[in-house]
This record gives structure tokens, sequence and C-alpha cells, in this order.
């Protein structure tokens, strides 16, 4: 509808006005629903170059533009906003559109079509998931599907972090507490991973290598144990996520890189440009040519590599796989490596504004009102596992992507096992489920289901069915925007309006009523709600369920 208007106006701007250059034109909501269904201060931007007050112009421009089909009512507010009002003939028409598109209402071709790839999750083979990687997950395949339906290809990625200290650590805390079972009295360091995982990841190894695993030298030992760990934590990792209707396109070793010598090759590649350099023993990343506060280190002065470089090679692979953006869902705690790693997108010669960012605010998890406290090496963290067995993968998802992702979370464990409307999810979900019990009705009582051309829409008089229509009409727009801002969540607050305002309509309003004009309008304009709602909430990876 915005396009609509927008193009009303400009035409009628160059009849007007032929002699000046058109300013670009911003329709928008007013901050009330009484001043209308959108607005343009464009008066306002013609008054510098036509010497003229700003009200005057809207004037002319409102008398103008009442002629056109499009407009109920065209009136001139405040220094000189212009307010529109559509018919609610014309609204109506806009639910055609979700009829013909049905499962695609909502999705549309992009002009200009990127191959993207978004990264996230990413967590170390460590350990299980826990809040903080879900919420991660969440919004990175939240973000995918949506960028999908504005007309991208997405290639979603998951990068593992399968070498270096951490993965030490791994190994030596399951060998210690394969040694431990075996009847050693030797202490654990609090620096490695205490979870009951590691005590059961031992024993598994014990039953499959038994007494071999002693005759090894204590640093193959640790080696066999890490491999081991890392395997079975990875393929609990992938269950999780499964189950959580997250799905990877694709799995990166950060060993490929090194097998591949793509971290060596990388630096060298920077340092033909002039952005590496050798000094004090090292090698370090001219960082602060792009504005870092100081320089990096990417190979220390004893030889091995640091995490940046292993990133630099990762980001350059990415580049050189032909994907036209990469977006990656980061922890808060990465905000200040993002300068730095744009600087690296530009170095290798990209433009660094092909590299977004998504930074994942951290998950307060709340449980009968008190904090629950976590700590990933301490063990004392919950998973995300246990998260979807105690509320499921719908009231997960839907609670980790209620917020902005860079803003903290509280999530209630206890609000998301309710089935009330007090529940979010529920409130959502229930809205489709009442539709689909006005289906059965209908089917119940020999009522025909409307389509289109059989319904006449000026049946739909009350004010509750014109603000649901042009909700639904507003539903590809809010796509758009959520896509484009990489924002999910603005999608979650849409179908959070849509269900409030359709659950006051069916709680004032009696859909299958005697005249059956009235009833064939109200029960294609739920139909259609229902829809939308089932759209959005695929777009989040939520169900619709049919009974509640």
């Amino acid at each position: 509808m915005k396009e609509q208007i927008r193009a009303s106006i400009e035409k009628t701007l160059a009849e007007l006005y032929p002699e000046i250059q058109a300013p670009t034109v911003d329709v928008d909501y007013p901050s009330q629903e009484r001043f209308g269904d959108y607005t343009t201060n464009v008066a306002m931007q013609l008054a510098r170059p036509l010497r003229t007050n700003p009200r005057q112009i809207a004037q002319a421009l409102a008398e103008k533009l009442k002629q056109t089909p499009l407009f109920s009512d065209v009136e001139v507010a405040g220094p000189g906003f212009i307010n529109f009002t559509l018919s609610t003939e014309i609204w109506f028409e806009r639910l055609k559109d979700v009829e013909q598109e049905g499962e695609r209402y909502g999705w549309r071709k992009h002009p200009l079509p990127r191959k993207i790839q978004v990264e996230f999750v990413s967590a170390n083979p460590t350990g299980p998931l826990h809040v903080g990687h879900g919420r991660g997950a969440a919004v990175g395949d939240s973000l995918a599907r949506l960028l999908r339906a504005i007309g991208h290809t997405v290639e979603c990625e998951y990068y593992i972090n399968d070498i270096g200290r951490q993965m030490r650590v791994l190994g030596h805390s399951v060998y210690l507490r394969a040694c431990q079972l075996k009847g050693e009295d030797i202490p654990f360091p609090a620096d490695h991973y205490q979870g009951e995982y590691i005590v059961d990841i031992a024993k598994k190894l014990l039953e499959k290598e038994g007494d071999n695993l002693f005759t090894l030298d204590e640093e193959e030992a640790v080696a066999r144990c890490g491999k081991a760990a890392a395997s079975e934590i990875l393929e609990a990792i992938k269950k999780d996520l499964d189950d959580f209707g997250v799905v990877f396109d694709h799995w990166f070793s950060e060993a490929s890189l090194f097998e591949k010598g793509e971290v060596t090759a990388a630096i060298e590649d920077l340092k033909s440009r002039g952005y590496v350099a050798d000094r004090d023993g090292a090698t370090w990343f001219l960082s602060t040519k792009f504005g870092d506060e100081k320089d990096r280190v990417v190979v220390r002065q004893t030889g091995e590599t640091t995490y940046f470089a292993s990133d630099i090679a990762y980001h350059w692979d990415k580049f050189r796989r032909g994907f036209d953006q990469v977006i990656d869902v980061w922890g808060a705690d990465h905000h200040g490596y993002i300068p730095r790693m744009k600087g690296v997108i530009q170095a290798l010669g990209y433009d660094p504004d092909q590299l977004k960012v998504v930074l994942i605010q951290l998950v307060n998890l709340l449980r009968g009102g008190q904090r629950v406290s976590m700590s990933t090496r301490g063990g004392t963290f919950v998973t995300l596992r246990e998260i979807l067995d105690d509320v499921g993968s719908d009231a997960a998802r839907y609670f980790f992507l209620m917020r902005r992702s860079d803003s903290p979370l509280d999530f209630d464990l206890d609000l998301a096992r309710q089935r009330s409307n007090e529940n979010p999810v529920f409130y959502v979900q229930y809205a489709h489920a009442r539709i689909c019990s006005i289906e059965e009705k209908a089917r119940e009582a020999g009522v025909p289901t409307p389509t289109f051309g059989q319904v006449t829409g000026s049946y739909l008089t009350l004010p509750e069915e014109k603000k649901l229509m042009k909700r639904l009409a507003r539903f590809p727009e809010v796509v758009s925007q959520a896509a484009q801002a990489l924002e999910p969540h603005r999608l979650v607050y849409y179908l959070h309006e849509l269900s409030g305002e359709f659950h006051h309509y069916y709680n004032h309003t009696r859909v299958l009523v005697d005249d059956s004009g009235l009833a064939s309008a109200r029960f294609f304009l739920a139909r259609c709600v229902k829809q939308v709602i089932r759209n959005g909430l695929t777009l989040l990876g939520i169900s619709a369920p049919q009974k509640m």
C-alpha cells in the first residue's frame, strides 16, 4: 500500500510542480489511528524549493489527491502533514492477495537477489548447548528464513572450533575423569570442564577402550580423549539443534583451514597487500590502518597462530566461495571484535559492509521468579536440551525471539510453561487454533468455505474488521523490514498485535451468523487471519496447531 500511495503522490507532484525535482516521498503511519491510515510530510520538504508555506502546498496536493479512487479521505494536519484514509473496499481487495498467495503470502522476489551466508551458534564442541546458544540458534535460523522469504539465496553454516587450547583442555578433562574412574586419586584442575557430561564421556570411552587408553603415553591418550569427546558432543549438538528445528547446510571445521593451508595463505595474501608485518618476533595484522586501537597478533613468537588468524582465513574462505554478503551471529561480548574483522574484509579487497554482525545478548533464565546462576566451565549451566524438554521448541523459540537480539532477555520458564493467554506464544497459537475451530464448526453446520469472489466486502463494516484487514495488508512489509534490518523480533511483535486484534474481535463478534452474506465475509476474513498467523509462525520456525 505504501508504494501505491507513494506513486500517487509522485504523479500528483509531477502534474502540479513540473518545474522542480521532487524529493523522495516518505509515506508512514500516523502516530494515532484517528489521523488516518497513512501520512506524508512531503509538503514540508517542498516548502524551501517552492518558497511557499508548507500548509498551502499540502492543501493543493490534498485537493488533487482526493480525486484518486484509492482514498476515501485526504486531510491536511498541523504545519503541513497530509493524512490519508483508505476505503474499506480497498483494504478488502488486499485480502485477495492473501487467498491467492496462500502459504507464500508475505514472500517476495527481490529485485537484486544476493547469495548470503548466515553463520550462527558455532559453539565450541566442548559441552552441550546452553540457553545462550539457543537464543543465537533461534535468531540465526529465523534470519535465514526471513532473508529467503524476500528472495535471497541463503546458506546456513556452523563453524566448528575443533582445534586449539580449549580442545586440549577438553581432552585432558576427560582423561583425568577416566583416571579417577579407574581409582586414581588425582586432583581435578579448576580451569577444566567440570560438568557431569565429562564423567559420562569418560565412562563411555572406558567401556570402549578399556585399559588400552592407559597403555598410550599421556599426550596421545589426551588427544584420543579430546577427539572422542568432541565427536560425541558435536553429535549431541546436532541432535539438539535438529529437535529445535534448526538445520545447517554446512558444518565447517576450523581444522580444515590448517589442513588446506588456508591460514598461511590468507596471512601471506594480506602481507602482499601491505597489511601484515613481522615485528618483535611475531606477525601482526595492521588493524590500526582501519581504526583499531592497536595492531593484532596473528602468529605468536612461538610460531603458534592465534584465533584471530583462523578467523581471517575463515572469512577469506567465505568470500572466495562467492557469497555477496556474510552475516555472523555473535555473542555481545564480541562487540569490540567487529571493527577489526571489518578491517580484515577491507584489507582482503572486499567492501566491509559485505560483513554484517548480529549481536546476541545474555539470557537471564528465571525459575520460580529467581535467576538461575550459570557457568559453562563450572558445569552449572542450563542446557538447551533441558529447555526443550521443559517448555518445548515452540515456546523456547518464541521467547528467544521476543526482544531485540542485542538486548538482555529474561526467559521466564514458569510463564513459558503456562497454557493460558498470559503465555505470549500460547496467545498467538491460540488465535490460529480458534480459527481452525470456526472452520470445524462451519463444516459440521454445512457452511461452505468462501472464496474471495464469493464474498461481498461491504459487509465488513465494523472498525475491528477494518483494523484486521489493515493489519493483514501490512504483513509483507513487516517481513521485508524484519529481513532487511536483521531483526526477527519485529515479526514477533506483529503476530502478537494481530492475534490480540483477532482475540478481541472473536470475543465481541459472532462469525458464523444467520445472515449468509455477513457470515461468508467474516468467515473469509478469519481464514485470512489464520493464513497470515501461520505464515508468520513458519518464518519464526514455530508450529501453528489446529487444536489447543
